[in-house]
């Protein structure tokens, strides 16, 4: 039996983490056990309350609101202390189709690859705001330089990881982690695929990025990555 554990970062997100957790197969396949961890990033709403209603196995608490990338840190580094066998990060906001989690970690499951992006981009997107889409153009377009890879998703919120990953997967920074953490996968070897999910756009809470956020946090996060050994 191998053990598939649902990482779910949240910060105020109590009107939409129900139904992401809801919608999570949790027997689409004999030999796998799913569970479910969300990550309270401090949040100062009932999302705790609401994710335990809906039938989580794990919490893991922060008392202030770290970042988006010290959550997903921790969530995946307790998901591999948990003992998972490959692990799925999802937004909370209902923005991915968690129903299409077992055609996103099949391709670890097959043993075809150890990291997977669950890729908006691979059909058409509708109801995206221009600016996030040439945003998301633009920074994928940056890791497909310095990667010399083909991506076409390189900030999705919905990702799977094989158990090696999970133990050697490094997140260097708090504020946002989409960038360097495929930068920080691919370049120890790890093989990515990309499957094709339909999106929709947020329909209730607020989205954490901004530009300034993005220009003053996520380019030097990529500089340092890329100067590592």
């Amino acid at each position: 039996m191998k053990k598939l554990i649902i990482v779910i970062p949240a910060f105020n997100e109590e009107e939409s983490i129900a139904r992401v957790i809801g919608k999570v197969p949790r027997h689409f396949q004999h030999d796998v056990q799913v569970e479910v961890l969300v990550v309270n990033d401090g949040s100062t709403d009932r999302t705790e309350e609401v994710a335990k209603a809906a039938g989580v196995e794990h919490i893991l608490r922060f008392s202030t609101n770290r970042g988006l990338g010290a959550a997903v840190r921790a969530g995946l580094k307790k998901a591999y202390e948990l003992g998972a066998d490959l692990a799925v990060m999802i937004d909370a906001d209902d923005e991915y189709p968690a129903d299409h989690i077992p055609r996103v970690v099949a391709p670890i499951l097959d043993g075809q690859a150890d990291y997977v992006l669950a890729s908006r981009f691979m059909r058409r997107v509708k109801g995206m705001k221009l600016h996030r889409r040439l945003g998301n153009y633009f920074f994928t377009a940056l890791q497909v330089i310095l990667l010399r890879q083909w991506i076409t998703d390189g900030q999705t919120g919905f990702r799977a990881f094989s158990r090696s990953v999970l133990r050697d997967l490094e997140i260097i920074h708090d504020y946002n982690y989409a960038q360097v953490m495929t930068m920080n996968i691919l370049r120890q070897g790890y093989r990515l695929r990309e499957v094709d999910i339909p999106y929709k756009v947020r329909q209730t809470g607020e989205s954490f990025i901004t530009f300034r956020g993005y220009v003053t946090n996520v380019f030097p996060a990529i500089w340092r990555e890329w100067r590592r050994q």
